[in-house]
């Protein structure tokens, strides 16, 4: 009977402890006196954008809906800027809640806690006005060219559902406004946007139009944590009393979101039941697939870049060393710019900037030159290294044995150099695969960007980060014991000669 009753008094306590960690969540909140939120400013209007008049000062009607959350909890809302897909990883570290037009899935349902909704959207087709998209039936078919290029947010209910359409092909964007500026400059066929965005937006893509009526789409909700039960029930009662007052239908009139219409949607808006985890097994026969895919995408990127980089690297050494005096400043200042500026900032250049002045490339093409260009710099000064190391002595004795001095430079000096820098070149080979990743902000899917789509979809973090670093050590090993071979094979050879 004691122990029964110790056993009792233990579970108790327990539950007793865990109620007061439960309550931390929120009151650690009240005590700090704001409530921080998190969204994406890139993601642009009305959502959350930059103040025009103050670039520093974010608004938007979700800047004002978490300053009336906030206040009904006590405190002030403060804002955390983070990348849309992958705001959840803020919550518990950075951010308390994201607040950035969340679509309420069964898999986020799953996951972390959504709060009532706040926002009942459609999705809706943008198209140019001449093009030959004048309906969602044309969809159906497959276009000019095969499958219809459409643009979307990635991870958002847009891209999930052009991802199940037969004759579509989604190209996924970081933000909504690149991939439908996009749609201007003919990189891609249509954008398959949130009805709101579209309604904002109008009047600055005045060559678009709407095809069809918004469709399909779903709810925005508030995400936090599991571990913060008594955040998301107050967010829950806070976001009930701005609904019954009228101020959350205030709020939608003055950023002209349809007040009335919205506040009878999520008034009456069901629960989502959450989605089943699967199995292990199940999981590996869903995402192999498309992982296997991806790290595709990255062994062509890397194989394409890397000779072209090589081969334009030494050109610049050579011509640094050995051109004529007026064309070396060219050189040093084009290696000196591009190794000055980051990769990604290049790449928007060319993908983002080039159409703006009639020059369209597509994705996989702004991305492979991308590479080229910015590992071209790094690999001329590892060659000019390699030839400095050669002795000068060597172009005087091939020259005197009958050798032009280009000869010279291609026959003697170069194979040796070419020697010295394998290793430093297979380095940045292997470097490169990794910074394939980047590429993803031309909207090329590669296994990085794969990785965090599939992430964040499913929640597996864990197991998709092991998968996603066994696909990349077997890309890059491989290439690793090659040139180790081969080194050891010129190493034998020069030691028999």
């Amino acid at each position: 009977m004691r122990s029964f009753a110790e056993f009792l008094t233990a579970i108790l306590f327990s539950l007793a402890c865990c109620v007061e960690c439960n309550a931390d969540d929120l009151n650690r909140i009240r005590e700090r006196g704001e409530l921080v939120w998190a969204a994406d400013q890139e993601g642009g209007a009305p959502y959350v954008f930059p103040d025009t008049e103050n670039p520093s000062k974010v608004i938007g009607f979700e800047v004002e809906l978490a300053e009336m959350v906030a206040g009904e909890l006590g405190v002030k809302a403060r804002f955390q800027q983070g990348q849309w897909e992958r705001l959840p990883l803020l919550l518990g570290r950075s951010a308390d809640c994201c607040i950035n037009g969340i679509e309420m899935t069964p898999e986020r349902s799953r996951d972390y806690r959504c709060s009532r909704p706040y926002y009942a959207f459609g999705l809706q087709f943008l198209a140019p006005k001449d093009g030959p998209l004048d309906a969602v039936n044309t969809l159906l078919h497959p276009g000019p060219q095969g499958p219809w290029r459409v643009g979307v947010l990635t991870g958002s209910a847009a891209e999930m559902w052009v991802s199940t359409q037969v004759n579509l092909f989604a190209v996924s964007y970081d933000n909504c406004v690149a991939a439908t500026d996009h749609v201007v400059s003919g990189s891609i066929d249509a954008v398959l946007q949130d009805d709101c965005f579209v309604s904002w937006y109008s009047d600055r893509y005045p060559s678009l139009r709407a095809v069809g009526r918004p469709f399909d789409g779903g709810f925005y909700t508030i995400l936090t944590s599991k571990s913060t039960p008594l955040l998301s029930a107050a967010l829950n009662d806070a976001l009930g009393t701005i609904i019954t007052d009228g101020r959350l239908k205030q709020l939608y009139d003055r950023w002209d979101l349809a007040g009335h219409q919205q506040v009878t949607l999520v008034r009456h808006a069901s629960e989502m039941i959450p989605a089943v985890r699967s199995s292990w097994i199940e999981f590996l026969y869903e995402v192999m697939p498309l992982l296997f895919q991806s790290a595709g995408m990255t062994v062509l990127l890397s194989f394409l870049s890397m000779p072209m980089a090589i081969g334009i690297g030494l050109a610049i050494a050579v011509g640094r060393l050995y051109g004529p005096p007026m064309v070396r400043p060219l050189l040093v200042g084009y290696v000196e710019l591009v190794r000055g500026t980051p990769l990604m900032l290049q790449l928007y250049a060319i993908f983002f900037l080039l159409p703006m002045i009639g020059l369209t490339l597509p994705a996989i093409v702004a991305a492979i030159v991308g590479l080229t260009i910015n590992y071209s710099s790094y690999e001329s000064e590892i060659y000019r290294a390699g030839l400095r190391a050669v002795s000068p002595g060597q172009i005087e004795a091939a020259m005197s044995l009958g050798m032009t001095r280009r000869q010279a430079l291609w026959k003697v000096v170069i194979p040796q150099a070419a020697r010295i820098v394998m290793p430093a070149v297979t380095s940045d080979f292997i470097a490169l695969f990794k910074d394939t990743s980047v590429c993803s902000v031309v909207t090329v899917i590669e296994l990085t960007k794969r990785y965090s789509v599939l992430a964040m979809s499913t929640g597996r973090i864990v197991e998709l980060s092991m998968i996603t670093a066994i696909l990349y050590l077997l890309m890059s090993w491989p290439m690793s014991m090659l040139v180790q071979r081969l080194e050891n094979r010129l190493d034998t050879n020069r030691h028999y000669n």
